[in-house]
């Protein structure tokens, strides 16, 4: 396992990345939420407190106020009225912290929906595995860590609780008003600083799974070649894809080369086979045009068939930028076409037909 993890010294690629997100393994941390929420609550409490106290004594002055509890006609309508208005006091509460929750987990993650997690993986059943978890050095890192939160945390209660024990005991001696109040204000003093304590150490621990999830993606220089093959095509089946396409075109080559009546070359980089029946085409059309290698195997089919060849580069650049095989010549190609099929027919004998002229 440790050699593995040595083997990976490359960066995640972006591919690596999607799948480990839409699989749920993205880098958050638990204890944020729990941290933003505690001071949230408290928060909110601290504002809308008094007003829910006020209330809910009102409401319970009303309930034991209510006569003919023996009556059930009286007593269902009073405890729905109860219910409803317990209901519209808490529902903003919990709205409110629900919309922390989901604001700490969208700045954690972004947005992101997968069942994939909750997939049943019968592999965490072996046992054999699952010790090996349980005391695999992460797990023990991870206990660590928590322990050390729990000390902070209890240390921190215990040095918040010492600073306001002289309040609360001099609580005691007040009336029975002005205890709720006292003791509203020491839960939010020992809360808060507990909040406190858990923000700042689930920053550090969002910080450790961060740097965590980034190792744990990082990929073998093997992984990475895997996955560009896997992405660009193996290199052989693409070589053997690209021999067979110009073996194709090879042999449309030998196929349409000898009908041409013309080859022009650039004299070595291009060249373009011209044909022309007059009888049958309204202007000479292009079969076969290429460069590099393919223009010199159009010139070795020509030479073999008996096409004539003529440098003519201006004309051979031109035709092989501007047409396509299988289509006529544009019209302003005409006279120098002309003149090249003028030259090959009186050096082959043959008779020169009409100039082609556009059709329509």
């Amino acid at each position: 396992m440790a050699h593995d993890q040595d083997a990976r010294t490359e960066p995640p690629t972006p591919r690596r990345r999607r799948e480990a997100r839409a699989g749920g393994q993205v880098p958050k941390s638990q204890d944020l939420a729990a941290a933003v929420l505690l001071m949230g609550g408290l928060a909110m409490l601290r504002l809308l407190g008094p007003g829910i106290w006020t209330r809910m004594v009102a409401i319970c002055k009303r309930a034991l106020a209510a006569e003919g509890f023996g009556d059930r006609s009286e007593l269902i309508p009073l405890a729905i009225a109860s219910a409803v208005e317990t209901f519209r006091m808490v529902i903003p509460f919990m709205g409110i912290l629900a919309l922390l929750a989901a604001v700490v987990q969208y700045m954690q993650v972004g947005f992101l929906w997968t069942l994939k997690p909750l997939t049943p993986d019968l592999k965490k059943l072996n046992p054999i595995t699952g010790l090996g978890r349980i005391f695999s050095a992460r797990s023990m890192v991870m206990m660590l860590m928590n322990l050390g939160k729990l000390v902070l945390v209890v240390a921190a209660a215990y040095l918040v609780a010492k600073g306001v024990a002289a309040r609360i005991l001099y609580s005691l001696s007040l009336d029975q008003a002005a205890i709720p109040v006292v003791a509203g204000q020491v839960v939010f003093r020992v809360g808060m600083a507990l909040g406190l304590v858990l923000l700042v150490l689930a920053l550090l621990d969002y910080a450790y799974q961060r740097y965590r999830h980034e190792k744990d993606l990082k990929m073998t220089k093997e992984e990475v070649k895997d996955e560009m093959r896997s992405m660009e095509g193996d290199p052989v089946v693409k070589r053997r894809r690209r021999e067979v396409q110009l073996q194709i075109a090879f042999q449309r080559l030998r196929q349409d080369v000898p009908q041409a009546d013309v080859v022009v070359t650039n004299p070595t980089h291009v060249a373009v086979a011209l044909r022309y029946d007059a009888e049958t085409m309204a202007a000479p059309k292009v079969v076969a045009k290429g460069a590099d290698y393919v223009a010199l195997r159009i010139r070795q089919i020509a030479a073999a068939s008996g096409v004539p060849i003529l440098e003519r580069p201006p004309l051979a650049r031109s035709l092989f930028e501007a047409v396509e095989v299988g289509r006529e010549v544009p019209e302003r190609f005409y006279r120098a076409i002309a003149e090249v099929l003028a030259y090959v027919y009186e050096l082959t004998g043959r008779r020169l037909g009409p100039e082609p002229v556009p059709v329509g």
